[in-house]
């Protein structure tokens, strides 16, 4: 298990070269811990299934530590710019269509992709050094409850992953926003922090 409080710097070095080499690393986020792999290595997302035992037919969100990171894995709608600007980092997800690049065991088949940036200050250090998308899930073994500590994670995905981020206690609470664009007007999906009036206004603007 890695320890943030220690030595930030080196030990965030470690398992970003972790996720580069195809590893599963275990973080923070501003709501639960994650587990994570690179979003376009199709082998290292089938890991992060086996090790969760997560059914291939739920896809996986991707994490992007910046706006532009949705090129690569995405192709951005009208709408999307608005509200990226708007809410991320935070806790809107915005579903756009998946690009050729991403890998389909991401989307679980499908032609569409869960994007967001969390509000976390050691989760957007990690997607930095790593320097692309990530896909990421609660770290948790499927149908158990998420993680909010790095010792609860460990206790579920010991062995299963490479390495344990401990950046403190996650802080839980509501799941984010979720904002279907590519239905042929914006769609909510899941409600949470961010409301529906916030996100029509935020659409709205010049």
């Amino acid at each position: 298990m890695l320890s943030t409080q220690r030595l930030p710097s080196s030990q965030l070095d470690i398992a970003a070269d972790i996720l580069r080499r195809g590893g599963l690393v275990v973080f923070p986020t501003d709501t639960v811990y994650g587990v994570a792999a690179l979003a376009r290595d199709d082998n290292a997302v089938a890991r992060i299934y086996a090790a969760k035992k997560r059914s291939l037919d739920m896809p996986i969100p991707v994490m992007v530590a910046e706006a532009g990171g949705a090129l690569g894995v995405a192709r951005p709608l009208p709408g999307f710019w608005e509200l990226a600007g708007a809410f991320w980092p935070g806790p809107l997800t915005i579903i756009l269509p998946s690009a050729a690049t991403l890998p389909p065991i991401v989307t679980a088949g499908g032609d569409t992709v869960a994007l967001r940036i969390p509000d976390h200050p050691l989760a957007l250090a990690l997607l930095r050094r790593v320097g692309a998308p990530l896909a990421v899930t609660s770290a948790n073994l499927s149908r158990q409850a998420p993680a909010l500590t790095a010792r609860e994670a460990w206790m579920q995905l010991d062995g299963r992953v490479d390495a344990i981020v401990d950046g403190g206690d996650a802080p839980g609470g509501q799941p984010s926003t979720i904002v279907d664009l590519t239905s042929p007007t914006p769609r909510i999906l899941r409600r949470g922090p961010i409301s529906e009036s916030q996100i029509r206004a935020a659409l709205l603007r010049d």
